[in-house]
């Protein structure tokens, strides 16, 4: 006779590890924040290109190139605040990926313009598991004013990350 199996434990909600050390300073603490917020982003970017066949950057530029169809580059690299070198492989590989397509600027044939193919259409869907989908939880769990706030302070921050010392 079989035994009959126990129902496991039921698991605890998942509760931030402390860390092991406490900075002494706000700089720091902010700094470590950073550090913790670049780490999820690279490790929920890896886990996006496994499931869903692209990682959070490229879903980025996807999602603007749906919302903008035929921008160029130059365009693009304008409205995700980079630089255009830094946009371009991105462009390439989705185009490799069949999920872009590249069209030649007519005004301008030295100039493309990028459109979604059906493949990107699929993936510019909200979906979960993307960092788009974290980050739409977290604006909702904080009031419109804080999320104002923190933009500010991104935007500050990149300005003094920019600025040749």
């Amino acid at each position: 006779m079989p035994r009959a199996r126990r129902a496991a434990p039921p698991v605890p909600p998942s509760v931030p590890d402390e860390p092991a050390w406490t900075p002494a300073s706000e700089t720091l603490r902010f700094m470590q924040g950073l550090w913790a917020l670049v780490h999820a982003l690279e490790v929920r970017s890896k886990r996006m290109s496994r499931t869903l066949g692209v990682t959070g950057p490229q879903r980025l530029v996807l999602r603007v190139i749906g919302q903008r169809p035929d921008a160029t580059a130059g365009e693009i690299a304008r409205m995700l605040d980079l630089h255009a070198s830094t946009l371009t492989g991105v462009l390439a590989r989705l185009e490799e990926r069949g999920m872009l397509a590249r069209h030649v600027d007519p005004g301008d044939r030295r100039r493309a313009r990028f459109t979604l193919t059906a493949a990107g259409r699929r993936a510019d869907r909200e979906q979960k598991g993307t960092v788009e989908a974290a980050v739409r939880r977290a604006l909702a769990k904080v009031p419109d004013r804080t999320a104002t706030q923190v933009r500010a302070l991104l935007a500050t921050l990149v300005v003094e990350l920019e600025r040749p010392e």
